[in-house]
């Protein structure tokens, strides 16, 4: 995820969200979009409104407890179409034994989930008048969706592009809510879907393929998305895609500061603890502080911790974070004093790393001293 700029489109509630403590959250519904893919439906009780007030684009962590194991899951906060203020996550069924395939196959109405408050900066640039243009891969449709019926209502002079790439047909979850939000705005929407996996013989079009750097010029054509200061893009989906088309973007010469994104996963390599230059300090000499909701944090770095995150939790089990990935931002930092090295910081872009902000579950110590703020 990357850090937008102070003036959004989609605003912010006043004051920077909590990012600790954990909210239980009943399950009012759970609809099947296709074999794989669940909509779960949260009730949202009048006390917790504050809370779980957010802006389009901003996601939650699902704390799941189960057989003496804890699982974290980052998920998009995509809110039905016709009751804004309910709390819906779309969850795709993954590998065996994780939260994705109890969701999808015993999860069910009445069941109760720990939710973290909703957190995160990906969200259209402010620009009225505008030409949006959504890139989605996947289940990355989940930001992109609400962002885009947001921006559509709150500015009558801007217009949205939306590409949706999915394996096959069935893989388009949301497409009936895209539907009526395209006869809603006639004039100002335009949906694209590339079938990536579906053979639809002679019909299936210039874009029924995986889009590589030569499809997505020819998409970023065929919704006149000419890179200017009035043309914004936001990104989501798998590492290859946001990649590509960012790159293609940068060669187009499209402004890095209109241009958001988020991954939604890796590629499933798990993380590798980087080396730190110079020679590695002895046990014990390393020694961490962590300003986080106000409260200082302190922890020792023992010489079998992967990564700065495991120091902190072993003393302070509240310390935010969701994928282990570098994916989703949850234990986004800023080093304000001593240094530290990391590899795979997917959800960091250039502007986070030049101002100094790391990803903890990434992370190891160069210095004896590292001071993180959460806060910041």
């Amino acid at each position: 995820m990357n850090t937008a700029p102070p003036a959004l489109l989609d605003e912010a509630p006043a004051g920077p969200p909590r990012r600790t403590g954990w909210h239980p959250l009943d399950v009012t519904e759970v609809r099947h979009l296709n074999p794989d893919t669940v909509a779960v439906t949260l009730h949202v009780p009048t006390g917790l409104r504050d809370v779980f007030a957010h802006h389009p684009g901003r996601h939650v962590v699902v704390r799941h407890r189960r057989a003496g194991t804890e699982l974290r899951r980052s998920y998009s906060i995509c809110p039905p179409p016709h009751t804004p203020t309910a709390l819906r996550l779309v969850i795709k069924r993954g590998g065996p034994g994780g939260f994705g395939e109890y969701a999808t196959t015993r999860l069910a109405p009445g069941a109760r989930l720990e939710l973290s408050a909703p957190t995160g900066t990906f969200a259209l640039p402010h620009l009225p008048g505008a030409h949006h243009v959504l890139l989605a891969g996947g289940t990355g449709i989940t930001p992109l969706a609400p962002m885009a019926a947001h921006a559509l209502r709150r500015d009558p002079d801007c217009r949205v592009s939306l590409v949706h790439s999915v394996r096959t047909s069935a893989d388009a979850v949301l497409a009936d809510e895209l539907a009526a939000l395209k006869d809603e705005f006639l004039d100002r929407l335009t949906v694209l879907y590339v079938l990536t996996r579906e053979d639809r013989g002679s019909g299936g079009g210039p874009f029924a393929r995986r889009l590589d750097d030569s499809g997505v010029r020819r998409l970023l054509a065929a919704v006149d998305a000419r890179p200017g200061p009035d043309t914004t893009f936001a990104l989501c989906g798998p590492p290859g895609l946001v990649t590509t088309a960012r790159h293609v973007l940068a060669d187009t010469g499209a402004d890095p500061s209109l241009v958001r994104w988020e991954l939604f996963t890796t590629d499933g390599t798990p993380p590798r603890a980087p080396e730190p230059a110079g020679q590695a300090p002895r046990a014990g000499e390393h020694r961490v502080t962590a300003l986080l909701d106000g409260r200082r944090r302190a922890a020792t770095v023992l010489p079998d911790d992967p990564v700065l995150l495991d120091a902190l939790l072993r003393s302070h089990p509240d310390m935010p974070y969701a994928c282990r990935e570098g994916v989703c931002g949850s234990c986004r930092a800023k080093v304000v004093s001593g240094q530290v090295t990391a590899d795979g910081q997917h959800a960091l872009d250039e502007r986070d790393r030049a101002a100094g902000y790391t990803l903890v579950c990434r992370a190891r110590p160069r210095t004896p001293e590292i001071t993180l703020d959460f806060d910041a």
